[in-house]
């Protein structure tokens, strides 16, 4: 009864958006309303401070896409409160997952780490944790750390990877191969720790068949949430240097939905979708501007799914899965196969 029920719940969501949103994963898992409390603990990058490499990412600009960064500091305390306060007057929210968002929030040593979760930890109406961070910048010390969290808190590592081509990850000036970003899947599959997985869809020179070919990569991982963006210039970056000499292009909002609509038709359906599209704050934005709300672009994608009578999985071929159990397997076929639109 309980394995039909999930699959009537997976039907019923695929059928409305034609993709797993967090909102309804959330709704799943707690019976109060959650929302995401971004925060900015003040860690760098190693590709900033000169560890890995200097300028940051080239399309980097921590303050474009997190407020917090731009602010005075504030303690991560008082980020929360404020950040609650917030939440339940705009959303009615009810309990709270700490989002350690800006630069790479595993870069430091263990102790320093323990101090700042365990400070958002400590506020009574968070009831989980999820923590930004890059491949490169984890080890099974500060897993073993988050890994703590997990017996009482709803968990989540979100690595960026953006994509699995090193040509690409050369060209923007990433800082670490592809390897890295498979190692670390691996070391924290052996915890409890839920995995998201950042990729950017747009970005210079990488091909429709690149871009699928990294989805192909992230369905096979096993991992519970993917968040998707597109490639978008902002002020004060070294690809708006690129951008204003003509050797980058952006995507129209039309190329982009066929681009995400493809990709999800790649990824299991039971992995969470936690964003679609990227967006900028105050005044950063170059390049794309789409005269479309986030809400509208979602709109789009999931019109373009019901067009092709498509949903998220359609294309997803479960015996690439090596990762995953047979059971999980078997459950992942008999989600799709049971949804009827």
């Amino acid at each position: 009864m309980e394995k039909l029920s999930v699959l009537k719940t997976q039907s019923d969501y695929l059928s409305k958006y034609r993709f797993f949103p967090f909102s309804e994963y959330l709704k799943e898992k707690f019976p109060f309303k959650v929302h995401k409390i971004a925060l900015h603990a003040g860690f760098t990058c190693p590709n900033r401070d000169g560890r890995v490499g200097v300028g940051g990412c080239t399309y980097c600009a921590n303050e474009s896409f997190s407020p917090n960064v731009k602010e005075p500091y504030l303690s991560i305390k008082e980020q929360i409160q404020k950040g609650k306060s917030f939440q339940k007057q705009r959303y009615g929210a009810e309990k709270f997952i700490a989002y350690f968002q800006s630069f790479t929030n595993t870069y430091a040593d263990v102790n320093t780490l323990k101090v700042y979760y365990e400070e958002a930890l400590a506020d009574q109406d968070v009831i989980g944790l999820s923590i930004g961070t890059r491949p490169d910048c984890i080890n099974e010390e500060t897993l073993n750390l988050i890994n703590t969290y997990t017996e009482k808190y709803h968990v989540w590592i979100e690595y960026g990877l953006q994509s699995i081509h090193d040509e690409t990850l050369k060209r923007v000036n990433r800082g670490h191969e592809y390897k890295s970003f498979v190692d670390a899947i691996n070391l924290t599959k052996k915890t409890c720790i839920n995995i998201c997985v950042h990729v950017i869809l747009g970005l210079p020179l990488e091909t429709c068949d690149d871009m699928m070919k990294t989805a192909d990569a992230v369905a096979e991982m096993g991992i519970q949430g993917i968040k998707l963006h597109h490639l978008y210039v902002a002020k004060n970056t070294t690809l708006a240097e690129e951008y204003f000499r003509g050797n980058v292009k952006t995507l129209d909002v039309h190329e982009y939905v066929q681009l995400v609509a493809d990709f999800l038709e790649r990824i299991p359906p039971d992995v969470t979708v936690q964003r679609l599209v990227g967006d900028t704050h105050g005044n950063f934005l170059i390049s794309p501007v789409w005269k479309a709300s986030k809400a509208g672009i979602t709109a789009m994608i999931t019109q373009e799914l019901e067009k092709r009578g498509t949903c998220q999985g359609a294309h997803y071929t479960v015996s690439a899965l090596t990762n995953n159990s047979s059971q999980k397997s078997d459950l992942n076929k008999s989600r799709f196969h049971t949804m009827e639109f």
